[in-house]
């Protein structure tokens, strides 16, 4: 008997095209400045179609637009699709559909036309508000431009957004970090995303790697960040993630909580549960834009079914992200097999004092939440020997 519960269900949307690849992105971007967006419409009202057989009944929670830089497409092409999505499947009435936004990007105005097609949060990516910063960074806005997104976001009536700020950037003091949140502060988000500068591979960071202040550095930096958000009543709820009371990013806390998410656009990843066939499946989409807008038949590609290793490894790789971790019982529900095929991994971890069990929840204890990649490296060991089952 499967021990599966269908999950909430939410929509990712890739729009994979920027003004100028930034050198720390690791994701599907590519320049372009003529932008096709009725041919990627017309793509991805197809791919669509495809997905449509993965709803089982669901209702959307949240749909997500993310790149590349979505905000270079006009306020038109979100109300054509957002308008054909609406008329295919069940919106909840509280929805939450979120739009990636760069600063160098946004006209005067298209604020407004984003509001008026039915998005109701921004996520505007600022990465830091000093000049210096900005161009090491390859970013191509300026500070003020990132004042000006922000606070024409909220004229527009956007009660709702995030703003996404790097620390750990070269030769950043923790006295810049934490101006960058001050100034962050000030044009009142509801969320910041406040995460360290990691070099990825297959960037141009990785392969001219810039000096970056040293751990201690970083830890203070943290330290002090932690505190100045939460002085201002922003609530850690993921490790890099803080909010005001009630403003945690739906969308995000379904990935993190193991959800279920529907795909579309290059690139795009989904991930379905069969409770029907006892599996959990996983697919991306054709990765290159002109491949995916020239697409016969099926644009997905590698779909594969998680083995239970796989599932408990994915599972804990999420939730022990949040800061108050899952309720135990989520386990079950959200991989299919019952808690004891990881019993061993958490009485160990739990021995070093990694995680905690308390309160009907599995979570990092203070200790993991330091060591986080410590922890998921441990998990990550465990699956890869199989944990019995």
């Amino acid at each position: 008997m499967s021990l599966f519960v269908l999950p909430p269900l939410s929509l990712y949307v890739h729009l994979p095209w920027c003004v100028r690849k930034c050198p720390y992105c690791d994701f599907n971007s590519h320049e372009r400045s003529d932008i096709p967006e009725q041919a990627y419409l017309k793509a991805l009202l197809e791919d669509w179609q495809t997905e449509l057989a993965h709803v089982q009944g669901r209702a959307l929670q949240s749909i997500f637009f993310g790149g590349g830089t979505p905000s270079l497409m006009s306020g038109d092409f979100y109300h054509q699709l957002i308008a054909a999505l609406r008329s295919t499947i069940d919106f909840a009435d509280d929805i939450e559909i979120t739009l990636e936004a760069n600063p160098g990007t946004v006209e005067q105005g298209r604020f407004e036309q984003y509001r008026a097609a039915g998005i109701n949060r921004l996520s505007i990516g600022v990465q830091s508000f000093n000049p210096a910063h900005l161009h090491k960074l390859g970013r191509i806005h300026s500070s003020n431009e990132a004042i000006v997104a922000a606070e024409s976001a909220r004229q527009a009536g956007f009660d709702n957004f995030n703003l996404d700020l790097m620390h750990g950037l070269p030769q950043q003091s923790t006295a810049q970090a934490l101006e960058d949140i001050e100034q962050a502060l000030a044009l009142q988000p509801t969320h910041l995303s406040w995460y360290e500068l990691t070099i990825e591979p297959n960037t141009a960071f990785f392969h001219q790697p810039p000096e970056q202040p040293d751990g201690d550095a970083m830890a203070d930096t943290e330290e002090a960040g932690f505190a100045l958000l939460a002085q201002h009543g922003f609530q850690r709820y993921e490790i890099s993630a803080f909010a005001q009371a009630g403003r945690n990013a739906r969308h995000n806390m379904n990935y993190w909580l193991f959800g279920d998410y529907l795909a579309i656009g290059a690139g795009a990843h989904g991930k379905i549960t069969q409770p029907q066939h006892n599996h959990i499946m996983r697919y991306q989409k054709t990765r290159q834009p002109d491949a995916y807008m020239n697409g016969q038949g099926s644009r997905s590609r590698q779909p594969r079914q998680l083995a239970p290793e796989e599932l408990t490894l994915e599972y804990f790789l999420n939730t022990l992200r949040l800061v108050e971790g899952a309720p135990t019982e989520l386990f079950s529900a959200r991989t299919g097999q019952p808690l004891c095929v990881a019993e061993d991994l958490l009485r160990r971890m739990g021995t070093d004092h990694l995680l905690s069990m308390r309160n009907a929840h599995i979570q990092c204890s203070a200790l993991g939440l330091q060591h986080l990649n410590t922890v998921l490296a441990k998990i990550e060991s465990a699956a890869a020997a199989r944990i019995p089952q």
